[in-house]
């Protein structure tokens, strides 16, 4: 490998003030690009069907511009561009907008599938670069320049004609390859083809700044569409966009710069789906806003829902790391964090002041259309926390710290040797074989007698254990108390309550109790639990279970 081989071979200009970094956060203009620079990336592009469906799926999430396709280089770009507009399928406030190169016959049949659009964009461009004015076209700066002239001026009898038949046509331009090209010979471009157009505040045109090969440094980009920025002519008749690239992996950072820098409009896909690495991922840069305070503008909630759609349209896959639409983005399998989140989540609505804050969450799930079932997942990273919420989550039972300890070793003991995450079911499952366990004791009926002396209650039992069902009778301070005394005494074994706790699960009359009791008997200690809708026998149930505890084999 020869690095000397590579390097910037145009480098960005520096702007003369250099103010974007001092600039704050805002949101753009959004425009998707999914169904034309997203789907030309394909390995198989969309049909028709799956076009219409991703195209509603976008308008769902409140995208207001999106390019449709390339209608004049493919037969099923045409056809979906008259479907959309013969069938009415492009809701008021919708501008839906088709790219063309600047060949008469191109812009021409461009032009007859735009026919009756209530609201489009006529994007033309053509490449400036230095390297394809040399290896692909053999052009110098002065053609180059004279095409996008010329290109611009059909551009204009196109809207025109549009236009007088009740058609509202923005007029856009991309110097394509902008990062490739000379500064100075981009502006110039620019200008010619501004020139041409003649926009005002009133009637803008769009200056699309794309980085096809992403060549610069996030903050070079920056200074880039600031320089041109400052020098353009006709600024307050334009909306400058920028077109991110990923080659880099740095798209996002870029768009976000640029915005800093002047951009007013960025154009990307969902998913940073495009060509090689792609292009910028909108809803990166939506949700970056969103966590900052600032309204994207995008409708995130909605992003399950637009995940599937995109999915089956485009037979790709969302990756599951991927900014805050990932499967496992909003999970955390570390058990410390498991444990930090757990109680940001409880002191979050304990506080109930409007703010969002919990650790290792910067948004909150249920904002992106995600709900809190998968927040916590349980691999052999976790611990206690993560354990607990799942219990707390999928059951509603809230162990006490020292149970949580005692079932978590269970559970790291079940994903070591498994090798996987533990499903939620399965947690559940492990739970009730280890501390709700019916084995080798199980409570089946039980009553009160006259009390003994000094009050102290006295319990029957119907147990069943190894040798039958069997009546105990015991007597203590309470009904716990009495029933552990009768099991005492027929086993033989010294049992001591260390701990007990109780609560509701849900409210009304559907509530149930949930009961945990810590039992120590010599060196050992078990613990149990009960649910029922009786309070005392839930309480009874957890002493059983937690005898059964010391009784197991294996460590409790």
């Amino acid at each position: 490998m020869d690095a000397s081989r590579y390097g910037l071979e145009i480098p960005a200009p520096r702007p003369a003030a250099r103010r974007w970094p001092d600039a704050a956060p805002r949101r753009p203009l959004w425009c998707s690009v999914d169904l034309r620079d997203g789907n030309q990336a394909l390995p198989d592009p969309m049909g028709i069907a799956a076009k219409l469906r991703l195209f509603d799926a976008l308008v769902d999430m409140g995208f207001v511009e999106i390019e449709v396709g390339f209608p004049a280089a493919s037969q099923i770009d045409f056809d979906f561009l008259r479907a959309l507009v013969e069938e009415d399928r492009v809701p008021a406030g919708v501008r839906i907008q088709v790219l063309c190169q600047m060949r008469p016959d191109l812009l021409a049949r461009t032009e007859e599938a735009l026919r009756g659009a209530r609201a489009a964009s006529l994007h033309i461009y053509n490449s400036t670069s230095r390297l394809q004015r040399q290896v692909v076209f053999g052009h110098d700066r002065e053609a180059n320049i004279a095409m996008a002239a010329e290109g611009a001026r059909l551009a204009r009898e196109i809207r025109d004609r549009l236009e007088a038949d009740g058609s509202d046509v923005l007029l856009q331009y991309s110097p394509e390859s902008l990062t490739g090209t000379e500064p100075e010979h981009a502006l110039a471009v620019c200008a010619a083809v501004l020139d041409v157009w003649r926009p005002t505040p009133a009637r803008k045109a769009v200056i699309n700044l794309p980085s096809t090969v992403e060549h610069h440094l996030p903050n070079e980009f920056a200074d880039l569409v600031e320089w041109m920025g400052e020098r353009i002519p006709r600024r307050d008749s334009i909306v400058l966009s920028v077109h991110p690239h990923n080659d880099r992996g740095t798209a996002v950072a870029a768009a976000e710069l640029a915005v800093l820098a002047g951009a007013e409009r960025v154009e990307g896909t969902l998913f940073g789906n495009g060509e090689r690495t792609g292009n910028v991922c909108l809803l990166t840069c939506a949700g970056n806003l969103l966590v900052r305070g600032i309204d994207p503008g995008l409708d995130l909630s909605r992003l399950p829902a637009l995940i599937e759609a995109y999915e089956g349209a485009t037979g790709m896959s969302v990756h599951p790391r991927h900014p805050y639409a990932g499967a496992l983005v909003h999970t955390a399998f570390s058990g410390s964090h498991q444990d930090a989140i757990h109680k940001g989540l409880i002191a979050q609505g304990q506080r109930n002041d409007g703010r969002w804050a919990v650790p290792y969450l910067p948004v909150d799930p249920a904002d992106l259309g995600f709900s809190y079932e998968a927040v916590i997942r349980v691999n052999s990273q976790s611990g206690k926390g993560g354990v607990a919420w799942v219990l707390k989550t999928d059951r509603g039972l809230d162990l006490p710290k020292a149970f949580q300890a005692a079932f978590a070793r269970h559970v790291q003991a079940w994903t070591d040797r498994e090798g996987r995450e533990m499903r939620p079911e399965e947690i559940g499952a492990l739970f009730d074989a280890r501390h709700r366990a019916q084995e080798p004791w199980a409570l089946l009926e039980h009553g009160f007698l006259p009390a003994g002396v000094r009050g102290r209650r006295r319990l029957w039992a119907k147990m069943r254990g190894d040798d039958g069902v069997e009546i105990l009778e015991g007597e203590g301070t309470g009904p716990i108390d009495a029933l552990l005394d009768a099991l005492a005494r027929r086993t033989g074994m010294h049992l001591e309550v260390m701990a007990f706790h109780e609560h509701a699960i849900g409210r009304g009359t559907d509530a149930e109790a949930a009961a945990y009791v810590g039992l120590r008997s010599g060196d050992r200690l078990a613990w149990g639990a009960g649910i029922d809708r009786d309070v005392l026998d839930a309480g009874l149930q957890a002493s059983v279970a937690a005898l059964n505890g010391l009784l197991a084999k294996s460590d409790p």
